[in-house]
Formats: structure tokens, C-alpha cells, sequence
């Protein structure tokens, strides 16, 4: 199960109540302590963290709250900070402002919600016209927030294409990714991140996105939740099977697709790769390629089997 949004209620710790105490002996006089504050809660981003899914089946998180004080004006123990990972490239939505938080580099902390104050006992309290006070204040509430959460897969370049146009296979070739692969479409159900063998460090990572049929945008298939993982790469990879009756019309469905889900991903640079290369003659792939030109884009034939047209691709991502 890959999870990407969730929506879940952060809260701080509560403020410990003071408390209401009196030194002993006839002549004593009011000795209760603080409470404890209660604790914070921190959000940072976790490069070992893939996805949201350990936030499933939680509506509610919150720090320790802050302990009750004590006898002797001693403060009760404050609640212990918490401290929540999340992905890198996940977005915060505080939904109640409409305020964004993006996690985009490892080790980013943000303090999320403050912990409440603890109330103050009865010897805070204590006065000539009041010297044995019999109350304390109960300790404030640590701040709450409801927020939505998004991950957004960081990655340099998407593949795209409809399904079983040979994406993940090529996702296996090109990195030391183990995607499952079969003969059938959306074998793929979630997207799958790989860093490319060969690149240099910064340029590596490429992201595996389900495949997309017509209709997409409107719920058919697996829909379009997943394209917002390649949103923010540098290039897509739209891979269209060289078995394909018309590979035309499969390269206009995806488009399509991508300018309904966000206009400005549909302009983004890109590059045509004929799949499975191998499985044809040379001539109907002759063919493939000169009905794409008019698309204006780099197209290049490439096949698993192809170790030629594999480093042709690597030498495109590299430039």
C-alpha cells in the first residue's frame, strides 16, 4: 500500500496543573509548585521515509503533556518534545489557514504546534490579604492543528505512458530498482523512485508514474493522483510501445491527460522513447519514428536488450 495524502489533527502537549499544597506544621504556608509545560511538536523531513504510510489509521497525534507540580514549590516534569518525520517533498496544508509548508531537503525542522504553559500552584499565589491560597490554575492547552499532508516524490525525470508501455522495465534496467513486471497492464500500482547508474550525483533520480489511460482525468483507470509526483522534474520520458497499432493517438492520450491535471506539466521538456524495439521489424519502427516527428520532440528507439540504445538515453539525461 503506497500512501501519498492523509489528512490527521497535530496537537502539543497540555500545560501540567500547579498544585494546591501547604508546608506542614501550625504556622505553614502554601508550597505547591508549577506545573510542567507541555511538550512541542516538530515535523522534519526524513530522506529514509518513502512514502505516508505510517500515519495510517491516525486521526490524532499529540506530544506529552506537562506534569502536575509539586510539594516544596518544585515544578512537575515537562511533557517530552515529539518529533514527526515525513518524506522529502511533503507538503503541510493547514486547513483551517490554507497555509503551505514544503519539506524539501533532508534534516528540515519546523515547529509545528507549541506546547501549553503550566499552571501555576498556590504558593504563587500567596498575598498578605490571602496567605493560605486554595487554588492553582489548571495549565494551558497545547496548540492544535489540522492539517493535510501531500508528498510529492522528488525526482530529476518521469517516465510516463500508458500502461504496459514498458516503464517499469526500463526503470529496472536503468537503476537498481526491482519493479515487478509482467505482461499485462497496471502492473505498476504505485509510483517507484530509482537513482540512474552512470549520472552524476544531483542528476539521478527518476520516477516510475502508473500508467494513464484516456479518461484519466475523469477517474478511469488508476486516474491521475499519481502525476503529481513528476510535477517538479526537470524532464519527461514518455515511453510509447513500438508494438503499438497507433502510436500517435498513444502519445496524444497522454498529453491530453497531462494538460487536464496541470497545464504547466504539459509543456514541460520531454522526450519520445519507443519501448521494446526489439519486437519489431526495422522498417514499421522506421515508420514510428517519422510519424512522431511532427510532435517536434527527441525520439529515440530503445530496447532492454539494447545496451547501445540504453547508454543513448543516459547520455540524453546527462546533457
Amino acid at each position: 500500500m503506497f500512501t501519498d495524502e492523509i489528512e490527521i489533527d497535530f496537537k502539543a502537549g497540555h500545560g501540567g496543573p500547579g498544585k494546591v499544597g501547604f508546608f506542614p506544621g501550625i504556622h505553614s504556608g502554601p508550597s505547591g509548585g508549577d506545573g510542567g509545560k507541555g511538550g512541542d511538536l516538530y515535523v522534519y523531513a526524513n530522506a529514509r521515509i518513502s512514502n505516508l504510510n505510517h500515519f495510517v489509521g491516525k486521526k490524532f497525534i499529540s506530544a506529552e503533556d506537562g506534569q502536575m507540580g509539586e510539594g516544596n514549590n518544585m515544578s512537575g516534569a515537562g511533557g517530552k518534545d515529539l518529533e514527526i518525520g515525513l518524506p522529502l517533498g511533503s507538503t503541510l496544508i493547514d486547513l483551517d489557514t490554507g497555509d503551505e509548508i514544503e519539506f524539501l531537503s533532508e534534516g528540515q525542522k519546523v515547529l509545528l504546534c507549541v506546547g501549553g504553559l503550566g499552571g501555576r500552584g498556590n504558593a504563587k499565589f500567596k498575598s498578605a490579604a490571602n496567605t493560605t491560597p486554595m487554588y492553582a490554575q489548571k495549565g494551558l492547552e497545547g496548540q492544535f492543528r489540522h492539517f493535510k499532508i501531500v508528498l510529492r516524490m522528488i525526482a530529476d525525470f518521469g517516465l510516463i505512458g500508458l500502461p504496459n508501455a514498458g516503464k517499469s522495465s526500463l526503470l529496472n534496467e536503468l537503476t537498481n530498482a526491482d519493479v515487478k513486471v509482467a505482461n499485462y497492464p497496471f502492473t505498476t500500482l504505485e509510483p517507484n523512485l530509482g537513482v540512474v547508474n552512470g549520472l552524476p550525483a544531483g542528476r539521478q533520480v527518476i520516477a516510475d508514474i502508473p500508467g494513464l489511460i484516456e479518461g484519466a482525468a475523469e477517474g478511469k483507470g488508476l486516474g491521475v493522483s499519481f502525476l503529481k509526483h513528476i510535477e517538479k522534474v526537470k524532464l519527461l520520458i514518455h515511453c510509447i510501445s513500438s508494438e503499438s497499432e497507433n502510436v500517435v493517438s498513444d502519445y496524444e492520450i497522454i498529453v491530453k491527460e497531462l494538460k487536464q491535471f496541470n497545464s504547466e506539466l504539459a509543456l514541460r521538456k520531454q522526450i519520445i522513447l519507443l519501448t521494446k524495439s526489439d519486437l519489431i521489424d526495422a522498417k514499421q519502427l522506421e515508420k514510428n519514428i517519422k510519424i512522431l516527428k511532427k510532435f517536434k520532440k527527441e525520439i529515440l528507439p530503445i530496447s532492454i536488450l539494447d545496451s547501445e540504445s540504453i547508454n543513448k538515453l543516459k547520455d540524453l539525461l546527462y546533457s
